[in-house]
């Protein structure tokens, strides 16, 4: 734009008209967006679990995480949204929250790690869906229009359960779970 002075001066868009590639992606190409999902690692991070989250675009870990060289593993697949789960001690996991909330395709997801702990209504809060951890049971569950979604445990095998995590697929406004065995 030509200043009143005749030099050229630089006019940022208003937010409402930016558009990010992602978007221009979606409106164009209607491409499904995958958030990648693992919980309750307790410092192994499996390569088989590596492979299940590849082509994320955000990983969401649920807690219970047990060193930072898990979080960097995965921010070498996507970008990480991680919280602190109970074994998570020390100095490090200071930086991590108790609680997040992810916002991705309009869809609106609270992440903690022990469901019990939970202290709100997520349907009257907007959210659609709450990730938790904690059990290492995985679990997916509709409940008042929200989807409860619970990856499993990515770490060592306690008891006789699956060693899991799970996938979130966005597209076309819809949203399905799957929840996948990366180990016998």
């Amino acid at each position: 734009m030509l200043g009143l002075s005749g030099t050229t001066e630089v006019v940022p868009y208003p937010k409402r008209f930016s558009c990010s590639t992602r978007t221009l992606r979606d409106r164009f190409l209607k491409t499904p967006t995958l958030i990648g999902v693992i919980s309750d690692t307790h410092g192994l991070l499996r390569p088989e679990a590596l492979a299940a989250l590849r082509g994320s675009e955000q990983i969401v870990h649920a807690g219970d995480v047990g060193g930072p060289e898990i979080l960097d593993e995965l921010r070498a697949i996507a970008p990480v949204t991680a919280i602190r789960g109970n074994i998570d001690k020390g100095a490090w996991p200071r930086r991590l929250r108790e609680t997040e909330v992810v916002e991705v395709g309009g869809i609106s997801i609270y992440v903690l790690h022990d469901l019990a702990q939970l202290d709100l209504k997520p349907e009257a809060a907007g959210f659609r869906v709450v990730i938790y951890g904690h059990s290492h049971v995985p679990k997916q569950e509709m409940r008042g229009g929200v989807l409860y979604f619970n990856p499993g445990s990515a770490g060592p095998r306690r008891f006789k359960l699956p060693v899991t995590v799970g996938r979130l697929i966005l597209e076309d406004g819809t949203l399905r779970a799957e929840i996948v065995n990366i180990s016998d």
